[in-house]
């Protein structure tokens, strides 16, 4: 007799920096969605496809919630708060060392209101000590009904199993959305493009991985397998440009060269990147260039 499969998803929601996109690649066994250690890395919604026994679990890694300034801004949290409401489970992920700060309580009365589903997950077990727990997860479950907790470390992988083995028996029956070997639903040029900025979270500072955003303008496969990607990474100050590019064109470079081995271990085939970097003042507020990273430019 076969076995009945099940069907649903999870989404991730919480405030920057909780530790989503970690919790999303450690889940997916691959890197999914980008990481750095600044907040609001994550942009968009991004689908991670894995199957756990015979349940298929859609993951939903989305943006952390804060309060917004810019277009962009608005259309990252309205991404979050979308990429949520037709979840079957939600999952508020906080990080137990910063524990119910301005910015997660927020969250958490948002959440109290639409009345979800909600499972609590306190991440980053692994950089506090056993007593703060529960005080942390009755203060949590003050402000709003919680299904189940777990406590997890997304970093070191502690408790991750446990998670996903209760999501698969709590996700309702039905065939499976997505291809067996699927594990995402980005693009190959979106994943392009994230990879790059990335790189440039991890190799510059301050505001300049704020002030870019990264948009791959051809994807062409090759003759012999490979793919010949152009990216644009797009900034809006002339200092951010210089800083970018670096001294001898340095800077771009070594972004370039990690991007491409990330990338073509992803895509399994050899992958030869092309870095443009263009000035572009105000581009954050620009319809084009927010659909162009797949953000609603509605919001």
């Amino acid at each position: 007799m076969t076995e009945q499969t099940r069907c649903g998803f999870a989404a991730l929601v919480g405030a920057p920096n909780a530790g989503k996109s970690t919790l999303l690649n450690r889940m997916a066994g691959a890197k999914l969605s980008i990481v750095s250690p600044k907040a609001q890395t994550t942009r968009f919604r991004v689908l991670g496809i894995l199957i756990r026994h015979a349940t298929q679990i859609l993951i939903v890694d989305t943006p952390g919630i804060f309060r917004p300034k810019r277009k962009l801004d608005r259309a990252m949290v309205a991404a979050a708060w979308s990429g949520s409401e037709d979840a079957d489970v939600t999952v508020l992920l906080i990080d137990a060392k910063s524990g119910l700060d301005d910015s997660t309580t927020a969250v958490i009365e948002q959440l109290a209101k639409a009345g979800r589903r909600v499972w609590l997950v306190l991440n980053k077990t692994d950089l506090v000590t056993p007593q703060s727990l529960l005080p942390l997860t009755a203060a949590v479950a003050e402000m709003i009904p919680v299904e189940h907790v777990f406590m997890i470390s997304a970093r070191t992988g502690n408790g991750v199993d446990d998670l996903l083995d209760r999501l698969a028996e709590a996700l309702p029956p039905g065939p499976f959305l997505y291809p067996e070997d699927d594990m995402t639903d980005l693009p190959d040029r979106l994943l392009a493009a994230e990879l790059v900025r990335e790189q440039i979270f991890l190799q510059t500072h301050e505001e300049v991985p704020y002030g870019a955003t990264v948009e791959t303008e051809s994807f062409v496969e090759r003759p012999d397998g490979s793919v010949r990607i152009d990216v644009t990474v797009y900034v809006g100050r002339a200092n951010h440009k210089a800083i970018l590019i670096g001294e001898r064109g340095r800077r771009i470079r070594e972004i370039g060269l990690k991007a491409r081995l990330q990338l073509g271990n992803l895509l399994d085939r050899p992958c030869h990147l092309f870095l443009n970097v263009k000035e572009r003042a105000g581009w954050d507020e620009e319809r084009a260039r927010l659909r162009a990273i797949g953000l609603d430019d509605n919001a």
